[in-house]
Order: C-alpha cells, then sequence, then structure tokens
C-alpha cells in the first residue's frame, strides 16, 4: 500500500450502550480500504466477545463503571505513537468527548452522543428509551437484556421490523446497569466526577457532534445542547444533524454518509494536513 497521509493515521472506534465493537463492521472495513490502522477494542467485560458469547454470560461486563471503561481507552491511546482520530457512538460520543477532555486524540467525532456533566436533558423519548433499565434501581450492579420491540424504539424505529430483527440479533447485548445509571444521575451528584467535560479547554483536539434527526435515545435537542455548551470555549466544535437517522445511525442504511461526512472533518482539520 502507497504511504499516504491516512495510512499513517489511527482511527480508534468506540462502541455504544447495548452494543459491541461488531456494530463498526462496515466502518472497519471502509476504513481500512482507505489505508487506515483501525483499532476497535470493547469495553472492559465486552473485550472481544461475540454478541452470542455475551448473551451467554454477560458477567464480566456487570458493574463495570464510566471511569473504568474511560481509563481503559486512555492507556490504549497513551500506547499509540501518534495521537488517533477518536469516533465513537452514544455512550462512546460521551467517552470521545471526556477523552479529549483529558488531552487525547488528534480529533474527535461524538456521533448521538450521552450527554456530560452541565448539560440537563431528558426527553420523553429518552425516558422511554432507558426505562427498561432505569426502573429497577436493584440491576444497579447487574446487566439488562433488552428486547426485540425495546431495540426496535431505541434502534430500529425508522426500519421495517424485518431489517430491525435482522439488526437486534447481529448486534444486541444486554446493558451495563452501572453505566446507564451513572449517565442519568452522575452529572447531578458529582459535576466534576465521571462525567466531567472540560468545555472550555481551548487546546482540545477539534470535535464535531453529530446526531440523527429520528433518535429516540439521544435526540438532536439534546446534542445541540451539548454543542452549546462548548460555545463557551474557542476550541473548535461544530455540529451535524442528519435528517431521518435513528439511533442505529452507524449501522442502518446510509452509514457511509456519516462516515464520509466525518473523514472530511477529519481532512479538514487534522493537525498534520
Amino acid at each position: 500500500m502507497a504511504d499516504t497521509p491516512s495510512s499513517r493515521r489511527t482511527v480508534l472506534l468506540i462502541h455504544g450502550l447495548w452494543m459491541t465493537p461488531l456494530s463498526w463492521e462496515n466502518w472497519i472495513r471502509h476504513l481500512e480500504a482507505k489505508g487506515f490502522n483501525v483499532l476497535a477494542p470493547g469495553w472492559p467485560g465486552v473485550d472481544s466477545r461475540t454478541p452470542q458469547q455475551i448473551r451467554e454470560d454477560p458477567k464480566p461486563m456487570a458493574n463495570k463503571s464510566i471511569d473504568e471503561i474511560c481509563d481503559h481507552y486512555t492507556t490504549i491511546i497513551t500506547r499509540l505513537s501518534e495521537p488517533p482520530i477518536i469516533i465513537g457512538h452514544s455512550f462512546g460520543g460521551l467517552f470521545v468527548q471526556i477523552l479529549l477532555s483529558r488531552g487525547l486524540g488528534a480529533v474527535g467525532i461524538a456521533i448521538c452522543p450521552a450527554n456530560p456533566a452541565g448539560v440537563f436533558a431528558l426527553p420523553l423519548s429518552t425516558v422511554k428509551a432507558t426505562l427498561p433499565v432505569l426502573s429497577n434501581p436493584f440491576d444497579f450492579e447487574s446487566t439488562v437484556k433488552i428486547t426485540e420491540s425495546e431495540f426496535r424504539y431505541c434502534f430500529g424505529n425508522t426500519m421495517s421490523e424485518e431489517e430491525s430483527k435482522a439488526l437486534y440479533e447481529r448486534y444486541a447485548i444486554p446493558s451495563i446497569a452501572h453505566v446507564l445509571w451513572q449517565g442519568a444521575i452522575g452529572g447531578l451528584v458529582h459535576p466534576k466526577g465521571v462525567l466531567h467535560v472540560d468545555f472550555n479547554k481551548d487546546d482540545r483536539a477539534p470535535l464535531i457532534l453529530i446526531s440523527g434527526s429520528k433518535d429516540h435515545v439521544v435526540p438532536p435537542q439534546t446534542v445541540k445542547k451539548e454543542y452549546k455548551a462548548y460555545q463557551k470555549g474557542s476550541g473548535l466544535v461544530e455540529y451535524k444533524e442528519f435528517e431521518g437517522r435513528s439511533h442505529g445511525i452507524v449501522s442502518q442504511e446510509g452509514w457511509e454518509d456519516v462516515l464520509e461526512y466525518a473523514l472530511e472533518f477529519v481532512e479538514k482539520y487534522w493537525p498534520n494536513a
């Protein structure tokens, strides 16, 4: 392969809740074909296990926390020879913001990102999407299965029942209740805790926040509030909304458009461009 600029760049993909790195399979193939070095490590407890293996034994994921997961990715990043492009979806998008706030990464792409501390947003669709986990506080240290109908509401609401079922069977795993509970109340209880993002960090890597207009889990109004929070500082942050996309934006039809837009952002703001 020719020694092109992209062949010298590493992309770190971070999946979200209810998913594994397999949800990035199309992105991995596309990025590797373009010459990027692609890393897609799973959260602690998810690791490199298949969705089927995790469904059969979700216990290794139980009680994992946001700070533990972010520390896991911090270790991976600091071992690289150069800062990577960090792309995350859902809670992975929140982790992108936390990692950039730690001074890590060359460019950040946060897709349908869960909200950091200080961004208060709880639309009814988000409440409905998270209710299967948050309705039972006794599940705090366990994992909670997502049903096929719940998956369709969260990820496949723009798809046919058959299309959503296919994605559910291929990708869906139980949720880590601890992570979702931290996301729901962590910013209220500990504003400077695990959900903290330094919105005023002037030397943060360039960041783009991406939303889907039909997202039930993290609707556009939530992502716009995140974008607004960054306007306090002078760091480079952009916002993009994709019409007709659900929370399954990285896997549903049209994922190529999202990836290509992200790569255009990278090419525009890559430090060595």
